[in-house]
């Protein structure tokens, strides 16, 4: 592990020449809500109506999503979130501060961070003694939640923090981590620890298709999709449009899974990640535009401009210890786009340590190898809140 920034080379070439859904790549359409928006109305705004026509009346129910493989508890029913408890097996033991997981909210269910045996987030920082554990469970956009903005999702997260006393470590997951950083930026006096995972931070750090999707389409093509969801951009809709399944070969690869494993384990783990690809959340509408108008067009967050709960987030009132995780083939966030976050910080480059994963983007939270090295490093980290600061850097796999 190293506490400097250490980007492992490689070429990124940029295909200009196809903006087709396919050109995306799978992970691509599958992950992400904006690239699938995107993507249809390059070109013109009047693809996106005919998609939308032919998409509204069809049911949008998501089907039920797998079960989460770690037994819970929910602490808190919010308006935004269940605010789950993975403690419930070690009663009697805790230790300080708290660890609370900021799941994605972006088209699939908050199960990325405990998806099977093996395969678990949870179960990894479990085992390696970060109690209490607790992870938001973003809930699917009812019609009644279809005003909240991303300021409802930080004040959620804020009465989450408080009710676990802080300050807590926090890590961020994907759209998790950009919450997850403003909130540390708004409170900087709640996070512990900051650690953040594929998280997009300063989209002007390199080129990715995502941001040239959004650049390119002009802003009322996704209000309209917006609008035809009833002030929801829905889930359902977006998954029947652009949500090709992973070929199993592909799966395998996402999850790290042995070559020489049992097939029969093999086929239940596609079969599963099949189940959980396919249970959508909805998304609010202004929530939604948000997103793709203030961090991707507009990258406020790293130009220190985004307003968040009355007051601009002001990065360089972070000054924590924090960890970056990145995929050196993340098809999704460069590396690049996260690892800018140590400059943009006012925390000490001692304290900021950088990890760059040979895996892509859903392997960051659900791959076997990178559970068992990176996030069992970034466990150590967490717990040894006695070590200098600096310790991270001598810590073996």
């Amino acid at each position: 592990m190293s506490s400097h920034q250490h980007l492992q080379g490689r070429d990124r070439e940029q295909d200009t020449r196809s903006t087709s859904p396919q050109s995306l790549g799978l992970p691509a359409a599958m992950f992400w809500p904006l690239s699938a928006a995107a993507s249809v109305s390059q070109a013109t705004a009047t693809a996106l109506d005919l998609m939308v026509t032919t998409l509204t009346g069809r049911d949008n129910t998501s089907p039920p999503p797998p079960e989460w493989v770690t037994p819970n508890t929910v602490r808190l029913e919010l308006p935004s979130m269940q605010l789950r408890d993975f403690s419930v097996e070690t009663a009697g033991h805790t230790t300080e501060p708290v660890t609370l997981v900021c799941a994605p909210f972006a088209f699939h269910r908050a199960t990325v961070a405990d998806f099977a045996p093996g395969y678990s987030l949870v179960e990894t920082l479990l085992s390696e003694g970060l109690r209490p554990l607790f992870v938001t469970d973003w809930r699917s956009a009812t019609a009644q939640m279809s005003n909240f903005s991303i300021d409802t999702y930080l004040a959620d997260l804020n009465v989450a923090v408080d009710e676990l006393k802080p300050p807590v470590n926090l890590i961020g997951l994907c759209q998790g981590g950009w919450l997850a950083l403003l909130y540390a930026a708004r409170f900087p006096d709640k996070v512990g620890r900051l650690v953040l995972a594929g998280a997009p931070v300063d989209i002007a750090a390199a080129p990715s298709t995502l941001a040239q999707f959004v650049a390119a389409t002009p802003h009322a093509a996704f209000e309209h999709l917006v609008r035809a969801g009833g002030g929801r951009a829905m889930g359902q809709q977006l998954l029947e449009a652009w949500g090709p399944l992973l070929a199993a070969t592909e799966i395998g690869e996402v999850l790290q899974m042995p070559d020489s494993g049992d097939a029969d384990d093999a086929h239940a783990l596609e079969a599963r990640f099949r189940l959980w690809h396919a249970a959508t959340v909805d998304l609010p509408g202004p929530y939604y535009l948000q997103f793709i108008r203030n961090l991707f067009r507009e990258n406020q967050i790293a130009g220190n401009r985004f307003m968040a709960l009355g007051r601009c987030a002001n990065l360089r009132d972070i000054n924590i210890p924090i960890c970056l995780l990145a995929g050196r083939d993340d098809e999704l966030v460069p590396p690049e786009q996260l690892l800018a976050t140590a400059h943009l910080i006012g925390t000490p480059p001692a304290d900021i340590v950088t990890l760059v994963e040979p895996c892509r983007h859903l392997s960051l939270f659900m791959g076997a190898t990178t559970l068992r090295t990176a996030w069992r490093r970034i466990a150590f980290w967490l717990a040894d809140e006695t070590a200098p600061r600096s310790r991270v850097a001598q810590v073996r796999s």
